[in-house]
C-alpha cells in the first residue's frame, strides 16, 4: 500500500488505522522513518546485521522486517531511501526474503508493508530518483490523502476534539470554540494542514485565560499573517476579558533571549496578581522552575511582584 499526501495531513495515522483493521492487528506494527536514519546505517535497520559484520558490530542484530514478521511494516517517507538500498528493498517485496549483513543464512518474512511519502513518486521516477519497478511494487493499492483545505468540515471536528485535548492537557476547565473562530479556521488554507492545526490550537489553549470561552482572533484573516494566532480574547458571562499580556521590547536595540524570557515571567506573573501557581500554570511550566528562576532574577536585584501560592 501507498499513501501519498502533503507533510502533516495524518499519513501515519492511515497507516496505523489499516494496520488496526486488518487481521493482523495483534502482531508488530514496526515504523521506519526513512529520512531519520543515516545512509550508512538504513541496511542494517531494515534487514539486521550478524556479530562481526563490519565494525561496532559486536552483537548480532535484528533488522526491521524481521521484528515485524506476521505484522505490518510502515516505511515513512519512503523517497528518501538511497538508490542502493531499493534494488534489496525490492527483492524483499517480490521475494519476501533477505540476507543479515554479513549472514548467509535466507530469512523469510510474511509482513504487510505500507509506504509513506508526501512527494509525487511518479515525478522521482522520472527524474531518476527512484526505481520505476520498486515504485508499481510499492503502488499495489494507492491512498490520497487529501490536505486539509480541502476536507470540508473536518476542521471543525479536528479543531474541536484538538481543543478539548489541550484543555486537559493544560489545566483549562471550560471553554468552547467560537463561532467566528471556527469561520477563520474554515477560511483559512493550512498549508501545514493537521499539525499546524494542532499547533495553532494548542496556541490558543495556552495563551487563554482559566475562565477562556473563545479562542483566536486572526487566523487566516486580515488582522494576522496567516497561520499565526493572535492573541485570544477570553470572555466570562459575556465581559470581555484580556488574555495575559506578552511583554514589549521598547527601542530599537535587540535583547537578548534570557532578557526577553525574564520579562515575559515578570510580566505574566504580575497578570497573575502575585500568584507563582497560576503564573506556573499560564508559562506551561513547573512551580519548581518558575520559582528557580524568581529566585535568580531576586539574586540579580529585581523586584519581584507580590507572591500568593494559595
Amino acid at each position: 500500500m501507498l499513501i501519498q499526501g502533503e507533510t502533516g495531513t495524518g499519513k501515519e495515522l492511515v497507516a496505523h488505522a489499516l494496520h488496526q483493521e486488518s487481521p493482523r492487528a495483534n502482531a508488530p506494527f514496526i515504523r521506519v522513518n526513512c529520512a531519520a536514519i543515516p545512509e550508512n546505517l538504513i541496511e542494517s535497520e531494515f534487514f539486521g546485521h550478524e556479530k562481526g559484520a563490519f565494525t561496532g558490530a559486536l552483537n548480532k542484530h535484528e533488522g526491521r522486517f524481521e521484528l515485524a514478521h506476521g505484522g505490518t511494516i510502515l516505511l515513512d517517507e519512503i523517497s528518501e531511501i538511497p538508490p542502493s538500498l531499493q534494488a534489496k528493498l525490492l527483492r524483499v517485496l517480490q521475494e519476501r526474503e533477505f540476507e543479515r549483513i554479513g549472514g548467509t543464512r535466507t530469512i523469510k518474512v510474511d509482513v504487510r508493508v505500507i509506504a509513506t511519502t508526501n512527494r509525487d513518486l511518479q515525478e522521482c521516477v522520472r527524474n531518476k530518483e527512484f526505481r520505476e519497478d520498486l515504485y508499481f511494487r510499492l503502488n499495489v493499492v494507492p491512498i490520497h490523502v487529501p490536505p486539509l483545505r480541502e476536507r470540508g468540515d473536518d476542521v471543525r471536528v479536528l479543531a474541536e476534539e484538538f481543543f478539548k485535548r489541550y484543555r486537559r492537557k493544560h489545566g483549562c476547565h471550560s471553554g468552547t470554540l467560537s463561532y467566528d473562530c471556527l469561520r477563520r479556521f474554515a477560511a483559512y488554507d493550512w498549508p501545514g494542514n493537521i499539525r499546524e492545526l494542532q499547533n495553532v490550537v494548542e496556541r490558543t489553549v495556552i495563551l487563554c485565560t482559566e475562565s477562556c470561552n473563545t479562542c483566536t482572533q486572526g487566523v487566516g484573516g486580515e488582522s494576522a499573517e496567516p497561520g499565526v494566532a493572535s492573541p485570544p480574547v477570553a470572555e466570562s458571562r459575556g465581559v470581555p476579558m484580556p488574555a495575559a499580556p506578552v511583554p514589549s521590547v521598547e527601542g530599537d536595540d535587540p535583547i537578548t533571549l534570557a532578557e526577553l524570557e525574564k520579562r515575559h515571567i515578570l510580566s505574566t506573573l504580575e497578570y497573575c496578581g502575585g500568584n507563582r501557581t497560576k503564573t506556573a500554570e499560564q508559562l506551561d511550566i513547573s512551580i519548581r522552575t518558575l520559582r528557580n528562576k524568581l529566585n535568580e532574577y531576586k539574586t540579580a536585584g529585581v523586584v519581584i511582584p507580590g507572591s500568593n501560592d494559595a
